[in-house]
């Protein structure tokens, strides 16, 4: 196997964060990154999850329709896609 380089840029408080995690589980920069990099390779995704924050307005939609499931008569739910399309085209 041919070994390379690559050089990556970082904050040096995480870097040094990183190394001092890793030197507790006894492994160098280098062989973390290469376990993360074969893990993301053998399992063909990011090995974590990774999640956006919602936006605000993401947040009161949700908490509204929560609303309008504790409290039907909030809001008009629908069985039939067209009369829903009906309705909104109004």
């Amino acid at each position: 196997m041919t070994n390379t380089s690559m050089n990556i840029r970082m904050d040096s408080k995480i870097k040094q964060q990183a190394q001092h995690l890793f030197a507790e589980f006894g492994l160098d920069m280098t062989t973390a990154v290469n376990m993360f990099l074969r893990q993301a390779i053998r399992e063909r995704r990011i090995p974590f999850e990774l999640k956006l924050n919602p936006s605000a307005e993401t947040i009161a939609a949700i908490e509204e329709v929560q609303k309008m499931k504790k409290k039907p008569a909030k809001g008009k739910s629908y069985t039939d896609v067209d009369e829903m399309m009906k309705d909104l085209l109004k």
